[in-house]
């Protein structure tokens, strides 16, 4: 298919980025290729949006730092870039409203489509999504779905009545070089004074060092404060009850 005739692609990974890894990037690179394959599109470029404070995870450090630090990771990348939008957002902006605002400023292209490795999983935890937001995502959006060890995404599409229903949409992608690598161990690594050269790009690592980011203080920043979609999905659904 001439380049012309290409569907150009947008993909948009949200998440907390706490620190941001090299595996984040690499799912990047995986995302393309895949639609490249295709035939059909052509992706022109990759968005990082950290999540803003509000979103309350448990050992979530500062969104200024997490900008940071994506913004020292992708410095040398020719398509991917930082969004920092929602990281600045005062209360937690749902995904499905990321997108939207990316849909409008990349006028004429498609998507964007989600990209991450654990987003499918994430559908079936009770009250954290609601089911207009992931038919909405992947109806509309699409997504692309890096396999991890040990998860099984056709079982989680299976077992879903709405990601059954827009399966077409739902691109999976196996990493045959595995690589396991978290932002959770790569704190854990800190905690205990260990090295975590060649898990995250040098310029992250540096910054780390120099700013002393994670802890076992941090890590217990939010502890006991439920995640803000919890509180407002479950506020809602308690709403919509008694009304």
């Amino acid at each position: 298919m001439d380049t012309s005739e290409k569907t150009e692609v947008v993909l948009l990974a949200c998440g907390s980025f706490n620190p941001i890894t090299n595996m984040h990037l690499r799912l990047f690179e995986l995302a393309k290729d895949h639609m490249n394959a295709t035939g059909k599109y052509r992706v022109i470029k990759g968005i990082i949006s950290p999540v803003g404070d509000a979103y309350k995870k448990k050992g979530l450090i500062p969104a200024y730092h997490r900008i940071i630090m994506a913004e020292l990771a992708t410095k040398n990348s020719h398509w991917v870039e930082v969004d920092t939008w929602e990281s600045l957002q005062k209360e937690w902006v749902e995904t499905v409203k990321v997108l939207s605002l990316a849909v409008q400023q990349d006028s004429g292209h498609e998507g964007p489509t989600v990209e991450s490795g654990d987003l499918l999983e994430s559908f079936s935890v009770p009250n954290l999504w609601k089911i207009e937001d992931i038919t909405q995502i992947v109806a509309n959006y699409g997504l692309i779905c890096i396999t991890r060890t040990g998860s099984d995404a056709q079982k989680f599409i299976y077992e879903s009545d709405v990601l059954w229903r827009h399966q077409s949409n739902i691109h999976l992608v196996d990493e045959w070089i595995t690589n396991d690598i978290s932002s959770t161990k790569i704190r854990r690594a800190l905690r205990r004074g260990q090295s975590i050269r060649y898990l995250v790009p040098d310029l992250v690592q540096e910054y780390i060092e120099n700013h002393n980011l994670y802890s076992s203080e941090s890590e217990d920043r939010n502890d006991g404060v439920i995640l803000a979609p919890l509180q407002r999905n479950i506020a809602e659904a308690k709403h919509n009850s008694t009304a």
